[in-house]
């Protein structure tokens, strides 16, 4: 029979869930589903100076809006330091590892020389084989590993290839402080191990980590995870990734109005390749993942095409379901708390019938959310610049003309609107625009909108009818 696959997403709760870090979970949730496995979540809290309870809940809150549900209950690294001293306690009993009191002064030492020499600074093993009975007495020791000193270590990488280690520019890392706090690459190891986790997919900023790690498996006589670095995330220019690039937390793209599902395609898209294929449902993307198609260099994040892809997204997506997402979005958009306090059930079925239009000339949510403003508006409408130029270059006259005959239609439809519409810019000698212009401006206070005849429809013979009336009184 053979082993469960278990991966995990681990990170360090001292700001919010980044988009790097989210594109990690991503794949590992991937791998686990597509290999009918588990993805554990583990917070790596050690840093208690720096972590913050803020935020652990937004990197949980980020990953349920990205639908990437863990399996089992959270793991807080802190709490299991206990378990970590007693590997420690294990290694030191296996002769594994050593007491070690060099001072801090040695320390400085040994890289000032390191430095001067033009060799990267590492412990040179003074405490390695020395008698215990030498230690000070004023000296707190750490526990250091006793790495090998010859050969090499191999990482045979699921991204990367194979990747070889000289064991000589390896020191004898430290495993406990001499405070007795766990170092992170001591409890990352013992965590992995414990939990069972097979298959460690995680940034290739951590892959000279995977060489101590494994150095640590190998002196507890525990089987080593298969790894997979995969390459950090990059701006559309080629630099790191900064916040100008989008190195934002996940929330964040939350409030700038993007789908989780469109958000949860691009990144798998990020670095990962399927042929010329685009778009993925969920079920589409389990089948799909590979981490031998991951891209062994940088991904490049690119807004432009992360914004088309929402709007693909946003015109795929059903109306009723759309409108379900907008609500629930509304806490996090921009103007979405005014919209949810009107959005009664009259409202919400304006909303309903405008939607195909709306979400048309959408990218984003919060475009959504703007294109609607007109069903929301106040009494008298704001005007926008191009709207009140509209108006104020003949376009109340025009209006003038119109509203009598629009007042006295005996049915209010998109159909009976427009077919007024056109006879009045006939009968006034005006293109149609010329006409339906000043009216788009008059009824939404801007320059574009769903179609306008659909606008008037939506709106209904009371509420149009009124905002023409305001704009007769503006004159």
């Amino acid at each position: 029979m053979s082993q469960q696959i278990v991966t995990r997403f681990a990170p360090s709760p001292t700001g919010f869930l980044h988009i790097g870090g989210a594109r990690t979970a991503l794949f590992n949730w991937l791998y686990a589903r597509k290999h009918g496995g588990k993805m554990l979540l583990r917070i790596e809290d050690t840093d208690r100076e720096r972590s913050t309870k803020e935020a652990m809940e937004a990197i949980l809150d980020g990953l349920r809006w990205l639908g990437l549900h863990w399996d089992g209950e959270v793991v807080y690294q802190f709490t299991r330091a206990q378990r970590h001293r007693e590997v420690a306690e294990e290694l030191l009993a296996k002769g594994a590892a050593y007491r070690c009191y060099a001072s801090a002064r040695e320390l400085d030492e040994m890289r000032e020389k390191a430095k001067a020499e033009g060799r990267p600074p590492r412990y040179d093993g003074r405490w390695r084989d020395r008698d215990p009975s030498e230690a000070p007495l004023d000296v707190k020791p750490v526990i250091r590993l006793k790495a090998p000193r010859d050969g090499e270590t191999v990482i045979e990488d699921a991204v990367q290839g194979r990747v070889v280690f000289p064991n000589k520019d390896i020191d004898d890392f430290v495993l406990l402080r001499s405070d007795g706090a766990p170092t992170y690459m001591l409890a990352v190891v013992v965590d992995d191990h414990d939990m069972g986790v097979t298959q460690i997919i995680r940034g290739d900023d951590h892959l000279t980590n995977a060489a101590r790690q494994k150095h640590i498996y190998e002196a507890m006589g525990w089987s080593t995870p298969a790894f997979a670095h995969i390459p950090l995330i990059h701006g559309a220019d080629g630099a790191k990734l900064s916040k100008r690039h989008g190195a934002l937390g996940v929330d964040a793209y939350r409030e700038m109005g993007y789908l989780p599902a469109a958000l949860r395609n691009y990144l798998a898209r990020l670095g990962w390749s399927q042929g010329d294929k685009e778009f993925f449902t969920g079920a589409e993307l389990i089948e799909a993942f590979d981490l031998a198609q991951v891209h062994r260099s940088p991904a490049r994040f690119d807004f432009v095409k992360l914004e088309n892809m929402n709007g693909h997204y946003m015109r795929a997506t059903p109306d009723e379901e759309l409108i379900e997402i907008l609500i629930d979005s509304l806490p996090y958009l921009k103007g979405g708390a005014g919209v949810a306090e009107r959005l009664d059930e009259r409202k919400k079925a304006q909303l309903l019938a405008s939607m195909s239009g709306l979400k048309a000339r959408a990218k984003t949510l919060n475009e959504l959310l703007d294109g609607a403003k007109f069903l929301f508006a106040d009494r008298p409408l704001p005007m926008e610049a191009k709207a009140e130029q509209l108006l104020g270059q003949g376009g109340r006259e025009r209006l003038a003309a119109l509203t009598p005959r629009l007042a006295a239609l005996p049915a209010w439809t998109a159909a009976a609107t427009e077919s007024v519409v056109r006879e009045t810019a006939e009968s006034l000698s005006l293109k149609l625009g010329d006409l339906a212009q000043p009216l788009r401006a008059a009824l939404t206070g801007r320059t574009t909108s769903p179609g306008i005849f659909e606008v008037m429809e939506v709106l209904g013979r009371e509420e149009s009818l009124a905002r023409l009336a305001d704009q007769a009184t503006a004159r």
